[in-house]
């Protein structure tokens, strides 16, 4: 049974700048990759893998250009990787930190893609992959990748290298050209797409290797079982609407049927799952005593305050009102 793939909102914000030094219109490209706006300003929340990759799609219509994910992961670097990026930099030597990537990758920032070494003589193949059936964007995504594969490899080897070739999925690239030249290097098309260079690269000695004081503070890991998947849709969607099983379904690309037959496999019930998210939205928003109850009310799909705290005390068993004088004000 595949899974469907997760990814930190942050990989958002950088296409979202592009868009708007463009000129383009950030509105019309959120709602074609059908992911909230709102999302710029929560950068840790999760979002489906494939959005993201409908985001770039988006993007590159209404920029008009195709060599727009090479450009974002060419000027961005590491720093455009977060958590990895911090990781890259902690290691001794480029096997290191290929091998930390590879490990780590799915559990902080994105699920579903795979990263990894392989060797074939004298040559290595620093590999990237979308595990997950994804077919729109797939291309565009990873030449963004191989841009932050080249920033990983250029820590350790230095601005000025170039690897043998890169290597991209696909029957033809458009404006192949130009992302070479960004690149500096050919780009061949092949079945996995990566990185072809000489295999003693791969000793190269962290030049700046960083090591922070004290111990850096872990990032939460990544579910991405349906029950997670359902529930990080259902909490996305708050944001405008509270969303039905079917949406939530067609989101996910499966039927409504099948849907509920995985939930009930994972032992929960969409209702289960979506209940759960509502209380956890009402917590925390109860918590900031600015917070009218009736705005809440409003904020998770409920009619009125009236039919909000009936079933905020199904829940808990005490009101609304009575939940927050018992607790402190989150600061």
């Amino acid at each position: 049974m595949s899974r469907h793939g997760l990814t930190r909102a942050r990989t958002m914000g950088p296409i979202a700048a592009a868009v708007t030094l463009a000129g383009g219109s950030l509105t019309r490209v959120f709602a074609q990759a059908e992911v909230p706006l709102a999302l710029l300003d929560t950068p840790d929340r999760l979002i489906l893998l494939r959005d993201q990759l409908r985001l770039v799609e988006a993007a590159i219509r209404e920029t008009g250009d195709p060599t727009l994910p090479a450009r974002l992961s060419m000027e961005t670097g590491l720093t455009g990787l977060g958590a990895i990026g911090l990781q890259v930099r902690t290691t001794a030597s480029l096997k290191e930190a290929l091998e930390r990537v590879e490990v780590v990758t799915p559990h902080l920032l994105q699920t579903a893609t795979w990263t990894g070494l392989r060797y074939r003589e004298a040559t290595a193949f620093y590999g990237y992959a979308v595990t997950e059936p994804i077919t729109i964007g797939r291309q565009a995504n990873e030449i963004l990748a191989l841009g932050y594969l080249l920033g990983t490899a250029r820590h350790f080897l230095g601005a000025a290298w170039r690897p043998e070739r890169a290597v991209v999925t696909g029957a033809s690239l458009r404006r192949r050209a130009e992302i070479e030249h960004l690149f500096g290097c050919e780009i061949a098309l092949g079945p996995r797409a990566g990185l072809v260079f000489p295999a003693a690269c791969i000793d190269a000695a962290n030049p700046s290797r960083y090591e922070p004081a004290g111990h850096a503070a872990a990032a939460a890991p990544i579910e991405d079982d349906v029950v997670a998947c359902v529930a990080h849709l259902i909490d996305l969607a708050l944001d405008e609407t509270r969303p039905s099983i079917d949406w939530i379904a067609g989101r996910l690309g499966l039927s409504r049927r099948t849907l509920q037959r995985r939930l009930d496999e994972a032992g929960t019930r969409y209702a289960d799952i979506q209940r759960r998210v509502l209380l956890r939205r009402a917590e925390d928003s109860l918590a900031r005593n600015d917070a009218a109850i009736g705005r809440i009310a409003l904020d998770l799909g409920y009619a009125d305050a009236a039919h909000f705290t009936r079933a905020f005390l199904t829940w808990t068993g005490v009101t609304p009102s009575q939940w927050r004088r018992s607790r402190p004000p989150k600061t």
